[in-house]
């Protein structure tokens, strides 16, 4: 009888087992949403870049959904309400995970709500300054600013921005006392920094990379763990004095929770296969972004670091949503 009851507990398996694979080999059905951002930036270029270079590969076509506003809030609960079946995705960077860590009422959880498909690229941020500025390295700006407590600016977008938090685990690990201007995005933050109203900013390397060939800003180092192939030459924060910095844009794409395995599968291999070609590599790259493509498992194990290091440097800095 325990014998009888063992196979049949094994066939049960396989017959569960096997419809899940066909599940995934008969996916997809319909044409697939990737929502995101609003038109422009980021992650609508990392977007339209996969959506392109998947083609027909899927059999079905995917279309491209901006939904812009509320920083990355619209989009995101647009998607953990979704019905997990792999016809609604969510292509995003860090704001849908720092969010929460600035309000209490975030409508989603990223760890909760999402099922990880791929880490799609990332970005690191330069540290730049003013050319008049008297500094040619980190170690230089971090005598400087403990010289002088209090006098030096950094310019950031709004509260929570990947340039104001980069600044702030900065000001925490060089134990300076360097002051925030708050701008309304990184625009009118180098506005400010080419009339010498601020001295230093830390912001993505695609932004800043025509200011930097035109000596309108000096570049110190790359906030990268390794270096950059964006920022040839720069050394890194951690080799410049401040060992274990790091603070980099990431993109993922995430599916509902729920959504079966074969077909986070299925669109986790797909969308690897289109970033680990040489024509959507060199897009990325001439855009200021590094292509990655990884298993799910790494953009979750990254992203709960991710969480962790921020959430420290968001409760040290008592930084809250504005």
């Amino acid at each position: 009888m325990k014998f009888s009851r063992f196979i049949a507990i094994l066939l049960a398996l396989g017959v569960v087992l096997g419809a899940g694979a066909a599940y995934g080999q008969n996916y997809p059905r319909k044409p697939i949403r990737l929502v995101t951002a609003e038109p422009g930036g980021g992650n609508d270029f990392s977007a339209r870049l996969i959506v392109q270079g998947l083609g027909g590969s899927l059999g079905q076509p995917m279309i491209v959904d901006n939904r812009g506003g509320a920083g990355g809030i619209i989009a995101a609960d647009i998607v953990a309400k979704a019905q997990p079946d792999g016809y609604t995705l969510l292509l995003y960077a860090n704001n849908i995970w720092i969010i929460p860590l600035l309000v209490s009422d975030a409508p989603f959880d990223v760890i909760r709500d999402f099922a990880p498909i791929t880490w799609v690229a990332k970005s690191p941020n330069i540290v730049v300054v003013h050319p008049a500025l008297p500094v040619k390295s980190v170690e230089d700006l971090i005598a400087l600013a403990r010289a002088r407590p209090g006098e030096l600016n950094y310019g950031s977008g709004g509260s929570g921005s990947s340039t104001h938090l980069a600044a702030e685990m900065f000001k925490s690990m060089a134990r300076v006392n360097i002051v925030r201007v708050p701008f309304k995005g990184n625009s009118p933050a180098l506005n400010a920094m080419f009339a010498g109203e601020i001295q230093l900013m830390i912001v993505t390397a695609g932004t800043v990379a025509p200011h930097l060939k035109s000596g309108r800003l000096r570049a110190l180092a790359v906030t990268s763990a390794q270096p950059s192939p964006l920022a040839p030459g720069l050394p890194t924060m951690a080799a410049s004095g401040l060992p274990g910095y790091e603070s980099i844009q990431i993109y993922g794409v995430f599916a509902p929770r729920k959504t079966d395995g074969a077909i986070v599968k299925r669109l986790n291999e797909e969308i690897v296969r289109v970033l680990g070609r040489t024509d959507v590599k060199e897009k990325f790259l001439a855009s200021g972004v590094e292509p990655v493509g990884s298993t799910p498992q790494l953009l979750a194990a990254t992203i709960k670091s991710e969480i962790a290091r921020m959430g420290k440097v968001i409760k040290d800095a008592a930084i809250r949503a504005e």
